[in-house]
């Protein structure tokens, strides 16, 4: 059947069709104008202010689905909208994959190579603004899930991939396998936790004690205004994922940008109590 306008989408020019796989990444880019409604994504009003146009343009380049539909055809504006900045050096890529359940990936640029962290779909748009960035060294693949496209980019870029050796079946041509045990070294400021739970292979990468990349392993909920772990998308084990987040809570970090989820900008004292606080409601599930 052909997807059609939402009706829970509010009315008017902009609305998400009923192909929308309940994602959240259009709700990340465009906060305040697409909400959650009978598990879809909708549009709770129309874009008024030019900064809320560009965040409804925003949500279309990030649908896996391309769901996000106006109307009329609108012009697409003549600014860059993804890559899009989020914190010093990093960047979301945008152009989520479906294959990945539409999962954000992100961009770090480094002295001595830059980062893609999970993979966008492979678009000649990224690759371009990826090429003027100086390419990229190391792609970092956080677990079997959010893979996506990482194959074309690394063929594209010569660079070299991460993931856990025991969700390479996701990336046979990965050319750097990670183990459990102690965090690893992998770059310059750049250290690979394992974190068995969401899957067996399950990685966190932390960028210069400041940035962490944590997958499908934790985020942030507005609703509840604190870190959360997803019980309903845990694949290998809860328990697992608790003793994972535990140990984690030992590092410092003051972004959080997971691949499903909200991210968040706490103080890095902050962080780690409210990680050990979610570790302990885990413990009781």
């Amino acid at each position: 059947m052909k997807p059609t306008r939402n009706p829970d989408s509010a009315p008017g020019e902009w609305y998400i069709d009923t192909a929308c796989i309940d994602c959240g990444a259009s709700r990340h880019v465009a906060p305040g104008l697409i909400v959650e409604r009978n598990d879809k994504s909708v549009f709770v009003r129309q874009p008024v202010t030019q900064e809320e146009q560009l965040a409804a343009w925003r949500a279309v380049l990030v649908c896996p689905t391309a769901s996000v539909r106006s109307e009329t055809k609108q012009p697409r504006p003549s600014v860059d909208l993804f890559p899009q900045p989020v914190t010093t050096d990093v960047w979301r890529c945008g152009f989520n994959a479906r294959s990945s359940f539409g999962a954000h990936s992100y961009f770090a640029a480094r002295p001595d190579g830059n980062l893609l962290i999970d993979s966008p779909r492979y678009t000649a748009e990224l690759v371009k603004w990826f090429d003027d960035a100086g390419g990229i060294a190391h792609v970092l693949l956080s677990h079997a899930d959010d893979v996506a496209d990482a194959d074309k980019y690394a063929r594209r870029f010569g660079a070299r991939v991460w993931i856990h050796r025991e969700d390479r079946s996701a990336a046979p041509y990965a050319s750097d396998l990670l183990d459990d045990g102690a965090a690893r070294i992998i770059a310059a400021g750049v250290r690979a936790i394992p974190l068995p739970g969401h899957t067996r292979g399950s990685v966190g990468y932390l960028l210069d004690d400041r940035v962490l990349f944590s997958g499908d392993s934790l985020a942030w909920s507005p609703r509840e205004q604190d870190l959360v772990a997803f019980r309903d998308a845990c694949w290998y084990s809860w328990t697992a994922l608790a003793e994972s987040l535990g140990k984690l809570a030992a590092y410092r970090f003051e972004w959080l940008l997971p691949g499903h989820g909200w991210s968040a900008n706490l103080p890095a004292d902050e962080m780690s109590e409210r990680l050990l606080a979610l570790v302990a409601r885990m413990r009781k599930d």
